[in-house]
């Protein structure tokens, strides 16, 4: 099999799937924006081809990478993995007859409001939301659903851009930021009170071959939002336990009214007074390098297992479950450049078994603000055989593990 892959080495992540592709037994084309000679030689050896364009989310330029490539060889596969790519790479590949995510299903779950008004029709159970680009529209949907609202970006992943707002002040000020004032166009839904979590699938023809469960502690827009909070994304080792059958069950109707078929997928869920809640989807890996903890906890190379599926469409690999694990995203304390670490050689003496990995900018390094993201900064991984030690772990390495800036 011949697979175009979109922008192999940035970020660097990207490389996994490079070398997950050529070890199942496919050829791999590059198609990113850095010069063939900026890329690391290990990654050019993987390669069999390259384009470069001037930017992968221009449809036009990927198109005339892409019909360049087919000129020379038959394509089975145009693949992406980052949320920014997947619309451009959708339009084209139907363009170019290459099967694969359709450019319905990328707009689906790409965009808010349409995705959760077939999602409602389907009666899966969302929160209320709409599409606005005016603040006329904005204000009649808040006056009839009431506060607190959730505005966020119409394409948005994660918190970026994100903002609850309590009362129509701050919602017309997050309207003006969002730039609505300017025509632009944004989703607004109702907020929804209890536990975060997501469901991660690997699917092949739409039915699920594997699949995870986590939970935030405390839920993104908060932990986004506040520098104190060490925040957490733990992926439990119980995923098969009756308590979770609801949230898989709404993700398989969730998969099939979007017709997704071959591919990762990322479904965000709240859980709470009100019951479950789907929150949004994405039909791409998870953030924050998440298949890391899922291979660290599961005895599975999750890289592996999606070229598996793209690939070969099947795979006689199940997830282990032997341990829950998680990151903790530990903040510096101002924003500035790193002076000092403190805490992390008595964590590693007394956790140093159940740590995977972790990384601390060294000193000098500018820090990121706290909107960046979990990995912006320093963060600590872990697993554990019992998914409330972990937590207790973790708890205690945020704690003890303090971060300074100046």
């Amino acid at each position: 099999m011949h697979v175009l892959f979109v922008e192999p080495s940035f970020p660097r992540n990207q490389r996994e799937f490079v070398r997950a592709l050529v070890e199942v037994g496919a050829r791999v084309t590059g198609i990113g924006e850095s010069h063939v000679d900026a890329l690391d030689d290990d990654l050019k050896g993987r390669l069999s081809g390259y384009e470069q364009i001037g930017s992968v989310v221009d449809e036009a330029a990927l198109l005339d990478a892409v019909r360049r490539v087919q000129a020379r060889e038959w394509v089975d596969r145009l693949e992406v993995t980052v949320e920014a790519h997947i619309m451009a790479a959708a339009h084209v590949r139907e363009q170019c007859t290459i099967p694969g995510t359709s450019a319905r299903t990328a707009w689906l779950c790409r965009d808010k409001p349409a995705m959760k008004e077939v999602l409602a029709e389907a009666g899966i159970p969302t929160a209320q939301s709409t599409g606005a680009s005016s603040m006329d529209e904005a204000a009649t949907f808040a006056d009839r659903i009431g506060y607190p609202l959730i505005v966020k970006p119409r394409d948005g992943a994660g918190a970026s851009g994100t903002h609850r707002v309590d009362d129509r002040g701050q919602l017309d000020e997050a309207l003006r930021q969002a730039g609505v004032e300017g025509g632009r166009s944004v989703a607004i839904e109702e907020f929804i009170e209890g536990h975060e979590g997501f469901w991660d699938t690997l699917t092949a023809g739409g039915e699920v071959r594997h699949e995870f469960v986590s939970h935030y502690y405390p839920g993104v827009l908060e932990a986004m939002r506040t520098r104190w909070i060490s925040p957490q994304i733990i992926t439990t080792n119980q995923a098969e336990a009756d308590r979770y059958d609801e949230v898989k069950e709404m993700g398989r109707r969730v998969l099939a009214a979007l017709d997704i078929g071959t591919s990762a997928t990322h479904m965000e869920w709240f859980f709470g007074p009100r019951g479950l809640k789907f929150s949004e989807i994405g039909c791409r890996p998870p953030g924050v390098s998440m298949w890391d903890l899922y291979s660290a906890g599961n005895d599975l190379d999750m890289y592996r297992e999606w070229a598996q599926l793209l690939v070969n469409g099947h795979t006689d690999r199940r997830a282990s479950r032997r341990f829950s694990a998680g990151m903790i995203a530990m903040r510096p304390n101002q924003d500035g450049h790193i002076t000092h670490y403190e805490g992390l050689d008595g964590v590693r003496h007394d956790y140093g078994g159940n740590i995977i990995d972790f990384h601390l900018p060294s000193v000098g390094t500018a820090t990121q603000p706290v909107e960046a993201g979990y990995m912006a900064n320093a963060w600590l991984r872990a697993r554990h055989q019992d998914f409330d030690a972990l937590r207790d772990l973790l708890d205690d390495v945020g704690r003890r593990v303090r971060v300074f800036a100046s």
